[in-house]
């Protein structure tokens, strides 16, 4: 037990569109190229006090045995410039845009957050992402030439460049580095936020290395307290090196909810999503991304395949890498044999994201534990549902938050560095 004063407990809505967290089977799933679906999600989220609205980004439709991955067939606007479009229509939610350090150039993207930032009165922020994937890279005059190890380091040197433009004002910026030589000005003054807020993804060594120097919201994935607390220590820790405080940076998981009017309610209510959102089709999808090899006639109720992986099997195109296939392999089977899974229930258990379960008490309750015991400064919220999932949370959990004392009635400034406790950074 302690004394300190008990924390606030910052929360955002990532909207869901092309991925499995969806139900598309669902008669109250929309569409995610519509603005309609966005400004509903984002207006729920406001209407809760959220924090932000945070959108994720793919530079390329991901394939499967040579085709379009079904849930990329259709696609989704661009991150920013649907963002500017919702500052129109909100008021104080940030803005969160994933945006490739890879495949874009410091300058521009400089101006378009600092566009962003003036358009809505200082709610920008950057979700900083790379890429080593030359089949993305295709899409591009410079295609896939960065190596894998050289992501971070370019990434580091795009957002202080990136952060000099901001800087400058009327001021040239001249810059000579290992990945960019610019000399030039903004065409605009500084961002209201001074530096719109950086957000980072990552969980390698050095991955928190970077967000400890850089960013000032983490987007993790830890699934259980004991690892949210050992991720939490451990970044939290890595500030010092950098001069910085443990509340300048804020650590929000990705985490779904599934709420019941009782807990049992809400067990069966998640079980039946989770088994939409994993299909047969999908299941196996899953399978061959690790073992590289056609598994269109394996039984996905059956166990899992008694073949090995194929190490240089390459049946998936512009997915996100689930590790070494024979070390995936080894561990899904382990638990399998734990938990007697059949190879869909395995996709199940394996794939999902943290989750709180449970009636409108039990996980206001959970996500507090959380945030209390450092686990968590907050969480970014991934509705099973297109647009409108958030609802029954902001509805039902919100108040409960505020019963509590841990989440806000109001907003309290207008931008989102005010709704982060950030401090509005420096000139350099």
């Amino acid at each position: 037990m302690t004394d300190r004063p008990l924390k606030q407990i910052h929360l955002a809505a990532h909207f869901p569109g092309v991925n499995n967290t969806t139900v598309w089977s669902d008669p109250a799933s929309g569409s995610h190229i519509e603005f309609d679906s966005f400004r509903h999600l984002a207006r729920t989220a406001e209407r809760g006090k959220f924090d932000f609205f945070f959108l994720a980004e793919g530079l390329r439709l991901r394939e499967h045995k040579g085709r379009i991955h079904d849930l990329d067939v259709v696609g989704r606007p661009e991150s920013i410039t649907v963002l500017n479009a919702l500052a129109a229509v909100t008021e104080r939610l940030g803005l969160a845009a994933t945006v490739n350090a890879t495949f874009n150039e410091p300058y521009e993207l400089a101006r378009r957050f600092a566009s962003l930032d003036h358009l809505s009165g200082g709610r920008a922020a950057w979700n900083v992402v790379t890429s080593s994937d030359a089949f993305t890279g295709e899409n591009f005059r410079r295609g896939g030439y960065l190596d894998r190890t050289d992501r971070y380091t370019r990434a580091a040197e795009f957002v202080q460049l990136a952060r000099e433009f901001w800087d400058a004002g009327e001021d040239v910026v001249r810059h000579r580095g290992p990945q960019f030589e610019v000399e030039g000005r903004l065409s605009l003054p500084r961002p209201p936020q001074g530096h719109p807020v950086v957000i980072q993804a990552g969980d390698s060594d050095e991955g928190r290395e970077f967000a400890a120097a850089t960013a000032d919201v983490v987007f993790s994935r830890h699934s259980t307290l004991a690892a949210g607390q050992a991720f939490h220590a451990d970044v939290k820790r890595r500030l010092a090196a950098y001069g910085r405080k443990p509340d300048e940076l804020k650590i929000m998981p990705g985490a779904t909810f599934v709420l019941g009017d009782t807990d049992a309610e809400a067990q069966e209510r998640a079980a039946e999503i989770r088994r939409a959102q994993v299909g047969p089709r999908t299941a196996i999808a899953f399978l061959e991304q690790v073992w590289g090899v056609d598994l269109s006639d394996h039984d996905p109720d059956g166990p899992l395949p008694d073949i090995d992986p194929d190490p240089e099997g390459a049946l998936a195109r512009g997915r996100v890498g689930l590790g070494d296939p024979l070390a995936v392999a080894a561990r899904w089977r382990a638990v399998a044999a734990e938990k007697g899974l059949t190879s869909r229930e395995l996709v199940i258990e394996v794939t999902g994201r943290q989750s709180f379960v449970g009636s409108p008490a039990t996980v206001a309750a959970r996500i507090d534990e959380f945030v209390q015991q450092d686990a968590a400064d907050g969480f970014i919220l991934v509705p099973h549902l297109t647009p409108g999932g958030l609802d029954e949370f902001v509805d039902r959990v919100v108040p409960l938050l505020q019963e509590r004392g841990v989440f806000r009635t109001d907003y309290t400034g207008p931008t989102l560095r005010d709704h982060l406790g950030l401090p509005v950074p420096g000139r350099r």
